[in-house]
């Protein structure tokens, strides 16, 4: 599967995320479901990725997000 290559302004500056379009779609649900834009939640997950790559940051941000989603739902169905 090709990565997709999207642009995004982060403070100012432009930047692009390359990312397999499973990760878009997930991207787009996780933000719809916070109730923001999917540059708003680029924007969060760049202000708190360190060192890390930003397409890296977003795919282990989507990984920790759908985990802790799938946590909850497990507890409550337990």
């Amino acid at each position: 599967m090709k990565p997709l290559k999207r642009s995004f302004t982060i403070a100012g500056h432009s930047t692009s995320i390359s990312l397999e379009e499973p990760f878009w779609e997930a991207l787009k649900e996780a933000a719809a479901e916070r109730g923001q834009p999917v540059a708003a939640l680029v924007q969060e997950i760049d202000a708190k990725r360190g060192s890390m790559g930003l397409s890296s940051a977003v795919r282990v941000w989507l990984l920790e997000y759908y985990r802790s989603r799938g946590r909850g739902v497990l507890e409550e169905g337990s």
